[in-house]
Protein backbone atom coordinates (compact mmCIF):
# COMPACT_ATOMS: atom_id res chain seq x y z
CA UNK A 1 0.00 0.00 0.00
CA UNK A 2 1.35 3.44 -1.22
CA UNK A 3 1.75 6.31 1.60
CA UNK A 4 3.23 9.32 1.78
CA UNK A 5 6.77 10.31 1.61
CA UNK A 6 8.08 12.83 3.15
CA UNK A 7 8.81 15.91 1.14
CA UNK A 8 12.95 17.03 1.40
CA UNK A 9 11.39 20.72 1.60
CA UNK A 10 9.05 20.16 4.57
CA UNK A 11 11.83 17.87 6.77
CA UNK A 12 14.19 20.69 6.77
CA UNK A 13 15.39 21.00 10.34
CA UNK A 14 14.98 25.13 10.10
CA UNK A 15 11.98 26.19 11.80
CA UNK A 16 9.64 28.24 9.32
CA UNK A 17 8.17 31.59 9.58
CA UNK A 18 5.06 29.75 10.32
CA UNK A 19 3.95 26.17 11.02
CA UNK A 20 1.48 24.27 11.86
CA UNK A 21 1.15 22.65 15.83
CA UNK A 22 2.84 19.51 14.43
CA UNK A 23 5.50 20.80 12.47
CA UNK A 24 4.63 18.56 9.90
CA UNK A 25 4.69 19.72 6.70
CA UNK A 26 7.08 22.49 6.49
CA UNK A 27 6.49 24.54 3.74
CA UNK A 28 7.61 28.05 2.91
CA UNK A 29 5.73 30.77 2.50
CA UNK A 30 4.98 34.31 2.54
CA UNK A 31 3.89 35.91 5.86
CA UNK A 32 0.89 38.76 4.93
CA UNK A 33 -0.14 40.09 8.03
CA UNK A 34 -3.89 41.49 8.05
CA UNK A 35 -4.44 43.98 10.68
CA UNK A 36 -7.67 45.73 9.19
CA UNK A 37 -10.85 44.40 7.83
CA UNK A 38 -10.64 46.24 4.48
CA UNK A 39 -7.24 45.18 3.96
CA UNK A 40 -7.93 41.97 2.55
CA UNK A 41 -9.31 42.62 -1.18
CA UNK A 42 -6.24 45.39 -1.54
CA UNK A 43 -3.90 42.39 -0.12
CA UNK A 44 -5.29 39.87 -2.35
CA UNK A 45 -5.33 42.14 -5.77
CA UNK A 46 -1.24 42.21 -5.43
CA UNK A 47 -0.17 38.34 -4.58
CA UNK A 48 0.45 35.35 -6.99
CA UNK A 49 0.06 31.79 -6.27
CA UNK A 50 -2.75 31.64 -4.07
CA UNK A 51 -3.51 32.95 -0.40
CA UNK A 52 -4.73 31.53 3.26
CA UNK A 53 -6.05 33.33 5.92
CA UNK A 54 -4.29 31.63 8.91
CA UNK A 55 -4.47 32.28 12.78
CA UNK A 56 -2.60 31.32 15.54
CA UNK A 57 -1.69 27.57 13.61
CA UNK A 58 -2.59 25.32 16.31
CA UNK A 59 -4.12 22.95 13.39
CA UNK A 60 -1.60 20.46 13.61
CA UNK A 61 -1.23 19.08 9.78
CA UNK A 62 -1.24 21.17 6.24
CA UNK A 63 -5.13 22.22 6.81
CA UNK A 64 -3.20 25.78 7.87
CA UNK A 65 -0.25 26.04 5.19
CA UNK A 66 -0.23 27.11 1.50
CA UNK A 67 2.97 25.63 0.07
CA UNK A 68 4.96 28.34 -2.13
CA UNK A 69 1.71 30.60 -1.18
CA UNK A 70 0.75 33.36 1.09
CA UNK A 71 -0.44 33.31 4.64
CA UNK A 72 -2.73 36.08 6.00
CA UNK A 73 -2.06 36.01 9.26
CA UNK A 74 -5.01 37.53 11.26
CA UNK A 75 -4.21 37.93 14.73
CA UNK A 76 -3.56 41.99 14.09
CA UNK A 77 -7.51 41.59 14.03
CA UNK A 78 -7.86 41.30 17.40
CA UNK A 79 -10.70 43.65 18.50
CA UNK A 80 -13.39 42.94 20.71
CA UNK A 81 -16.50 45.26 19.36
CA UNK A 82 -19.68 44.51 20.84
CA UNK A 83 -20.96 42.55 24.47
CA UNK A 84 -24.47 42.61 25.74
CA UNK A 85 -24.56 41.33 29.00
CA UNK A 86 -28.02 40.37 28.62
CA UNK A 87 -27.82 37.80 26.18
CA UNK A 88 -24.13 36.64 26.39
CA UNK A 89 -23.27 37.54 22.73
CA UNK A 90 -19.65 38.54 22.54
CA UNK A 91 -18.85 40.44 18.95
CA UNK A 92 -15.17 40.40 18.19
CA UNK A 93 -13.04 40.66 15.18
CA UNK A 94 -11.89 37.29 13.68
CA UNK A 95 -8.58 37.50 15.03
CA UNK A 96 -9.15 37.47 18.39
CA UNK A 97 -7.89 34.42 20.48
CA UNK A 98 -9.99 32.31 22.90
CA UNK A 99 -7.60 33.38 25.54
CA UNK A 100 -8.35 36.76 25.39
CA UNK A 101 -11.96 36.43 25.23
CA UNK A 102 -11.22 34.11 28.61
CA UNK A 103 -9.31 37.17 29.62
CA UNK A 104 -12.95 39.58 28.81
CA UNK A 105 -15.42 37.01 29.81
CA UNK A 106 -14.65 35.33 33.09
CA UNK A 107 -14.06 38.42 34.92
CA UNK A 108 -17.35 39.50 34.25
CA UNK A 109 -19.50 36.12 34.91
CA UNK A 110 -19.43 34.41 31.33
CA UNK A 111 -17.23 31.43 29.66
CA UNK A 112 -16.62 29.88 26.11
CA UNK A 113 -19.88 27.92 24.71
CA UNK A 114 -17.50 25.13 23.45
CA UNK A 115 -13.29 24.82 23.83
CA UNK A 116 -10.95 22.75 22.37
CA UNK A 117 -8.07 21.98 24.45
CA UNK A 118 -6.28 25.13 23.90
CA UNK A 119 -7.08 28.44 24.44
CA UNK A 120 -4.59 29.48 22.04
CA UNK A 121 -7.19 29.20 18.66
CA UNK A 122 -8.63 32.10 17.44
CA UNK A 123 -12.01 32.74 17.04
CA UNK A 124 -11.88 32.52 12.74
CA UNK A 125 -10.16 29.76 13.10
CA UNK A 126 -12.56 27.73 15.45
CA UNK A 127 -14.96 28.38 13.69
CA UNK A 128 -13.55 27.56 10.20
CA UNK A 129 -12.27 24.40 11.74
CA UNK A 130 -15.78 23.68 14.09
CA UNK A 131 -14.02 22.75 17.29
CA UNK A 132 -15.81 20.74 19.42
CA UNK A 133 -14.77 20.55 23.35
CA UNK A 134 -15.61 17.91 26.30
CA UNK A 135 -19.45 19.01 26.45
CA UNK A 136 -20.52 18.25 22.37
CA UNK A 137 -23.32 16.11 23.88
CA UNK A 138 -24.24 18.90 26.06
CA UNK A 139 -24.13 21.39 23.48
CA UNK A 140 -22.62 20.58 20.17
CA UNK A 141 -20.10 21.93 18.27
CA UNK A 142 -18.86 25.39 18.18
CA UNK A 143 -20.40 26.86 15.05
CA UNK A 144 -23.76 26.29 17.15
CA UNK A 145 -22.73 29.25 19.33
CA UNK A 146 -22.31 31.72 16.83
CA UNK A 147 -25.09 33.75 15.87
CA UNK A 148 -24.14 35.09 12.71
CA UNK A 149 -20.68 36.62 11.13
CA UNK A 150 -19.58 38.64 8.15
CA UNK A 151 -17.21 37.01 5.17
CA UNK A 152 -15.36 38.98 2.70
CA UNK A 153 -14.92 37.39 -0.63
CA UNK A 154 -11.63 38.21 -2.70
CA UNK A 155 -13.55 40.26 -5.34
CA UNK A 156 -14.32 42.64 -2.86
CA UNK A 157 -18.18 41.61 -1.91
CA UNK A 158 -19.50 41.22 2.03
CA UNK A 159 -22.25 39.40 3.16
CA UNK A 160 -23.66 38.53 6.67
CA UNK A 161 -24.25 34.85 7.23
CA UNK A 162 -26.58 33.11 9.53
CA UNK A 163 -28.85 30.58 10.28
CA UNK A 164 -31.60 33.12 7.87
CA UNK A 165 -29.07 35.49 6.11
CA UNK A 166 -27.16 33.61 3.23
CA UNK A 167 -27.58 30.10 5.26
CA UNK A 168 -26.10 28.80 2.47
CA UNK A 169 -22.56 31.03 2.94
CA UNK A 170 -22.98 30.62 6.74
CA UNK A 171 -23.16 26.60 6.51
CA UNK A 172 -20.45 26.64 4.34
CA UNK A 173 -18.04 28.92 6.25
CA UNK A 174 -18.78 26.64 9.49
CA UNK A 175 -15.86 24.07 9.30
CA UNK A 176 -14.96 25.32 5.57
CA UNK A 177 -11.51 25.25 6.44
CA UNK A 178 -10.63 29.36 5.86
CA UNK A 179 -11.61 28.55 1.81
CA UNK A 180 -14.66 30.72 1.51
CA UNK A 181 -13.17 33.94 2.27
CA UNK A 182 -12.08 36.05 5.29
CA UNK A 183 -14.13 35.92 8.19
CA UNK A 184 -13.93 39.77 9.60
CA UNK A 185 -15.89 39.15 12.83
CA UNK A 186 -18.02 37.19 14.28
CA UNK A 187 -20.60 37.01 17.11
CA UNK A 188 -20.55 33.97 19.96
CA UNK A 189 -22.80 33.17 22.32
CA UNK A 190 -21.32 33.10 26.15
CA UNK A 191 -22.66 30.88 28.90
CA UNK A 192 -22.13 32.32 32.34
CA UNK A 193 -21.12 31.26 35.41
CA UNK A 194 -20.61 32.13 38.63
CA UNK A 195 -17.19 30.63 39.37
CA UNK A 196 -14.21 29.81 38.04
CA UNK A 197 -13.48 26.58 39.76
CA UNK A 198 -14.54 23.50 38.30
CA UNK A 199 -16.08 20.29 40.16
CA UNK A 200 -14.43 17.27 38.80
CA UNK A 201 -14.35 13.02 39.03
CA UNK A 202 -11.95 11.11 38.09
CA UNK A 203 -12.98 7.29 37.30
CA UNK A 204 -10.69 4.37 36.70
CA UNK A 205 -12.29 1.96 33.73
CA UNK A 206 -10.54 -1.12 32.30
CA UNK A 207 -11.74 -1.36 28.73
CA UNK A 208 -14.14 -0.10 26.30
CA UNK A 209 -17.06 -1.97 27.73
CA UNK A 210 -16.47 -0.14 31.22
CA UNK A 211 -16.19 3.12 29.32
CA UNK A 212 -19.50 2.97 27.69
CA UNK A 213 -20.91 1.91 30.94
CA UNK A 214 -19.56 5.34 32.33
CA UNK A 215 -20.58 7.07 29.51
CA UNK A 216 -24.55 6.02 29.58
CA UNK A 217 -24.51 6.25 33.65
CA UNK A 218 -22.75 10.13 33.42
CA UNK A 219 -24.76 10.62 30.47
CA UNK A 220 -26.49 13.98 32.07
CA UNK A 221 -22.90 15.52 32.94
CA UNK A 222 -21.78 18.61 30.92
CA UNK A 223 -18.20 18.21 30.42
CA UNK A 224 -16.89 14.80 30.06
CA UNK A 225 -13.79 12.99 28.45
CA UNK A 226 -11.40 10.34 29.09
CA UNK A 227 -7.59 9.15 28.79
CA UNK A 228 -7.47 6.16 27.41
CA UNK A 229 -3.63 3.61 27.60
CA UNK A 230 -3.17 2.81 24.30
CA UNK A 231 0.19 0.87 24.50
CA UNK A 232 -0.87 -1.63 26.73
CA UNK A 233 -2.17 -5.14 26.44
CA UNK A 234 -3.86 -7.81 27.72
CA UNK A 235 -5.72 -7.32 31.18
CA UNK A 236 -4.42 -3.56 30.56
CA UNK A 237 -6.05 -3.33 27.38
CA UNK A 238 -7.67 0.01 26.32
CA UNK A 239 -7.48 0.96 30.36
CA UNK A 240 -8.21 4.65 31.16
CA UNK A 241 -9.73 7.26 33.49
CA UNK A 242 -12.91 8.76 32.34
CA UNK A 243 -13.33 12.32 33.62
CA UNK A 244 -16.16 14.69 34.37
CA UNK A 245 -16.71 18.32 35.17
CA UNK A 246 -19.74 21.13 35.86
CA UNK A 247 -19.29 24.45 36.52
CA UNK A 248 -19.33 25.25 40.41
CA UNK A 249 -22.28 26.60 41.69
CA UNK A 250 -21.15 28.22 44.37
CA UNK A 251 -20.17 31.51 43.39
CA UNK A 252 -16.38 32.25 44.01
CA UNK A 253 -14.04 34.93 42.83
CA UNK A 254 -13.76 35.40 38.72
CA UNK A 255 -10.01 36.98 38.93
CA UNK A 256 -7.15 34.47 37.64
CA UNK A 257 -4.13 33.48 39.88
CA UNK A 258 -1.39 34.19 38.17
CA UNK A 259 -0.24 30.94 37.08
CA UNK A 260 3.59 30.47 35.92
CA UNK A 261 4.47 29.08 32.72
CA UNK A 262 7.20 25.73 31.85
CA UNK A 263 8.94 25.43 28.76
CA UNK A 264 9.90 22.76 26.97
CA UNK A 265 13.41 24.31 25.85
CA UNK A 266 14.48 22.04 23.35
CA UNK A 267 14.01 19.23 20.68
CA UNK A 268 13.79 16.10 22.23
CA UNK A 269 15.99 13.18 20.59
CA UNK A 270 13.87 10.49 18.23
CA UNK A 271 14.95 8.07 20.70
CA UNK A 272 13.12 9.71 23.65
CA UNK A 273 9.65 8.44 22.49
CA UNK A 274 9.55 4.70 22.26
CA UNK A 275 6.66 2.27 22.98
CA UNK A 276 9.01 1.56 26.41
CA UNK A 277 8.82 5.61 27.27
CA UNK A 278 5.24 5.27 26.45
CA UNK A 279 4.43 2.48 27.88
CA UNK A 280 6.20 3.72 31.51
CA UNK A 281 4.00 6.93 31.29
CA UNK A 282 0.90 5.35 30.23
CA UNK A 283 1.64 3.38 33.61
CA UNK A 284 2.09 6.31 36.27
CA UNK A 285 -0.77 8.17 34.45
CA UNK A 286 -3.27 5.25 35.20
CA UNK A 287 -1.84 4.81 38.46
CA UNK A 288 -1.49 8.61 39.99
CA UNK A 289 -4.99 8.70 40.67
CA UNK A 290 -4.73 6.40 43.89
CA UNK A 291 -7.89 5.97 44.60
CA UNK A 292 -10.33 4.13 41.61
CA UNK A 293 -12.96 7.22 41.82
CA UNK A 294 -11.71 10.90 42.94
CA UNK A 295 -14.10 14.10 43.56
CA UNK A 296 -12.12 16.97 43.88
CA UNK A 297 -12.66 20.91 42.66
CA UNK A 298 -9.88 22.48 40.34
CA UNK A 299 -9.58 25.75 38.31
CA UNK A 300 -10.48 25.46 35.05
CA UNK A 301 -7.59 25.97 33.39
CA UNK A 302 -5.73 23.01 34.46
CA UNK A 303 -9.06 21.38 33.65
CA UNK A 304 -9.64 22.50 30.24
CA UNK A 305 -5.83 23.14 29.46
CA UNK A 306 -3.37 21.13 30.70
CA UNK A 307 -1.03 21.53 28.39
CA UNK A 308 -0.86 25.51 27.67
CA UNK A 309 0.80 25.78 30.89
CA UNK A 310 4.18 24.07 28.78
CA UNK A 311 4.91 26.10 26.22
CA UNK A 312 6.16 24.56 23.48
CA UNK A 313 5.52 21.30 24.49
CA UNK A 314 5.47 19.79 20.71
CA UNK A 315 8.92 19.84 20.90
CA UNK A 316 9.14 16.70 22.92
CA UNK A 317 8.35 14.94 19.67
CA UNK A 318 11.68 16.55 18.10
CA UNK A 319 12.74 17.99 15.29
CA UNK A 320 10.53 16.01 12.77
CA UNK A 321 6.98 17.07 14.16
CA UNK A 322 4.11 14.75 15.56
CA UNK A 323 0.91 13.81 13.31
CA UNK A 324 -2.27 13.65 14.57
CA UNK A 325 -4.53 10.80 14.10
CA UNK A 326 -8.25 11.70 14.94
CA UNK A 327 -11.56 10.15 13.93
CA UNK A 328 -15.40 9.82 14.62
CA UNK A 329 -17.05 6.25 14.12
CA UNK A 330 -20.90 5.77 14.46
CA UNK A 331 -22.52 4.16 16.91
CA UNK A 332 -23.59 1.22 14.98
CA UNK A 333 -19.93 0.46 14.89
CA UNK A 334 -18.14 2.73 17.32
CA UNK A 335 -17.14 -0.10 19.87
CA UNK A 336 -15.88 -3.08 17.40
CA UNK A 337 -14.04 0.49 15.39
CA UNK A 338 -12.67 1.53 18.17
CA UNK A 339 -11.23 -1.65 20.25
CA UNK A 340 -9.91 -3.10 16.30
CA UNK A 341 -7.84 0.53 15.88
CA UNK A 342 -6.83 0.40 19.41
CA UNK A 343 -5.56 -2.90 18.72
CA UNK A 344 -3.96 -2.06 15.55
CA UNK A 345 -2.20 0.98 17.23
CA UNK A 346 -1.02 -1.25 20.42
CA UNK A 347 0.16 -3.89 17.72
CA UNK A 348 2.02 -1.02 15.90
CA UNK A 349 4.67 -0.26 18.52
CA UNK A 350 3.83 3.74 17.89
CA UNK A 351 1.77 3.91 20.56
CA UNK A 352 1.02 7.72 22.12
CA UNK A 353 0.67 8.83 25.67
CA UNK A 354 -1.62 11.79 24.22
CA UNK A 355 -4.90 9.43 23.77
CA UNK A 356 -8.20 11.42 24.04
CA UNK A 357 -11.27 8.98 23.82
CA UNK A 358 -15.19 10.53 24.51
CA UNK A 359 -18.61 10.29 22.51
CA UNK A 360 -19.85 12.96 20.09
CA UNK A 361 -23.67 13.73 20.81
CA UNK A 362 -26.87 13.68 18.28
CA UNK A 363 -27.05 18.07 18.39
CA UNK A 364 -26.17 18.61 14.61
CA UNK A 365 -23.20 20.67 13.62
CA UNK A 366 -24.58 23.39 11.40
CA UNK A 367 -21.52 23.27 8.96
CA UNK A 368 -21.34 21.33 5.44
CA UNK A 369 -17.93 20.23 6.61
CA UNK A 370 -18.11 20.05 10.22
CA UNK A 371 -16.34 16.70 11.66
CA UNK A 372 -18.29 15.62 14.55
CA UNK A 373 -21.14 12.81 14.41
CA UNK A 374 -22.52 10.93 17.42
CA UNK A 375 -20.51 8.01 17.96
CA UNK A 376 -17.05 7.47 19.45
CA UNK A 377 -14.17 9.93 18.56
CA UNK A 378 -10.63 8.93 19.54
CA UNK A 379 -7.31 11.40 18.84
CA UNK A 380 -3.35 11.35 19.86
CA UNK A 381 -0.40 12.14 18.72
CA UNK A 382 1.88 9.89 16.53
CA UNK A 383 6.30 10.72 16.34
CA UNK A 384 7.30 10.89 12.59
CA UNK A 385 8.38 7.77 11.96
CA UNK A 386 8.34 7.62 8.03
CA UNK A 387 8.77 3.99 7.36
CA UNK A 388 6.22 3.21 10.65
CA UNK A 389 4.34 6.15 11.05
CA UNK A 390 2.86 6.85 7.59
CA UNK A 391 1.69 3.41 6.97
CA UNK A 392 0.11 3.08 10.43
CA UNK A 393 -2.09 6.40 9.45
CA UNK A 394 -3.38 4.71 5.96
CA UNK A 395 -4.40 1.11 7.60
CA UNK A 396 -6.13 3.36 10.35
CA UNK A 397 -7.81 5.55 7.65
CA UNK A 398 -9.03 3.02 5.84
CA UNK A 399 -10.21 1.02 9.12
CA UNK A 400 -12.08 3.88 9.70
CA UNK A 401 -13.53 4.47 6.43
CA UNK A 402 -14.49 0.48 6.50
CA UNK A 403 -16.28 1.21 10.29
CA UNK A 404 -18.15 4.22 8.39
CA UNK A 405 -16.62 6.68 10.65
CA UNK A 406 -14.19 9.82 9.35
CA UNK A 407 -11.19 11.66 10.24
CA UNK A 408 -10.85 15.61 11.12
CA UNK A 409 -9.03 18.05 8.29
CA UNK A 410 -7.63 20.07 10.99
CA UNK A 411 -5.62 17.08 12.44
CA UNK A 412 -4.48 15.63 9.15
CA UNK A 413 -1.09 15.19 7.36
CA UNK A 414 -1.52 12.14 5.26
CA UNK A 415 -5.27 11.43 4.46
CA UNK A 416 -5.79 10.27 0.50
CA UNK A 417 -8.32 12.17 -1.87
CA UNK A 418 -10.04 8.81 -1.90
CA UNK A 419 -10.56 8.62 1.74
CA UNK A 420 -11.69 12.19 2.05
CA UNK A 421 -13.90 12.28 -0.26
CA UNK A 422 -15.28 8.96 0.74
CA UNK A 423 -15.38 10.59 4.29
CA UNK A 424 -16.91 14.34 3.35
CA UNK A 425 -19.32 13.14 0.16
CA UNK A 426 -20.31 16.79 0.71
CA UNK A 427 -17.00 17.98 -0.30
CA UNK A 428 -18.09 18.69 -4.11
CA UNK A 429 -21.10 20.63 -2.84
CA UNK A 430 -18.69 22.78 -0.56
CA UNK A 431 -16.69 23.69 -3.36
CA UNK A 432 -18.37 26.01 -5.16
CA UNK A 433 -18.08 27.90 -1.91
CA UNK A 434 -14.56 28.48 -2.17
CA UNK A 435 -13.17 31.34 -2.93
CA UNK A 436 -11.42 31.14 -6.41
CA UNK A 437 -8.49 33.44 -4.42
CA UNK A 438 -7.99 30.57 -1.81
CA UNK A 439 -6.68 27.18 -1.11
CA UNK A 440 -4.33 25.21 1.34
CA UNK A 441 -2.06 22.51 0.86
CA UNK A 442 -4.52 20.29 2.38
CA UNK A 443 -6.90 20.80 -0.19
CA UNK A 444 -4.24 20.53 -2.92
CA UNK A 445 -3.53 17.28 -1.28
CA UNK A 446 -7.19 15.80 -1.16
CA UNK A 447 -8.47 17.28 -4.16
CA UNK A 448 -5.58 17.68 -6.62
CA UNK A 449 -6.58 21.75 -6.20
CA UNK A 450 -10.00 20.93 -8.30
CA UNK A 451 -12.25 23.98 -7.66
CA UNK A 452 -15.72 21.51 -8.07
CA UNK A 453 -13.41 18.33 -7.75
Amino acid sequence: MSHPVIDPQAAKTAPPAFESWGRYPRYDAKIVPLNWQNDFPGVLAGLNNGALPVGLGRSYGDVCLLKGGNLLQTTGMDRLIDFDPATGVLTAESGVSLAQVLDFAVPRGFFLPVTPGTKYVTLGGAIANDIHGKNHEAVGSFGNHVPSFELLRSDGSRRICSPTENPDWYAATIGGMGLTGLIAWAQLRLRPIVSRKIDYEGIQFHGIDEFLDLKQRYRHAEYSVSWVDCASTGKNFARGIYMLGEHAKDPDKLRPSPEPKLVFPFNAPGFALNHATVSLFNSVFFHKQIKPHVKQVVDYEPFFYPLDKILHWNRMYGKRGLVQFQYAIPWQNAKEGTIAILREIAKSGLASFLAVLKAFGEIPSLGTMSFPQPGIMLALDFPIKPDLTFPLLQRLGDMTLEFGGRLYSAKDAAMTPKQFQAFYPQCQQFARFRDPMLTSSFWERVTGGESTL
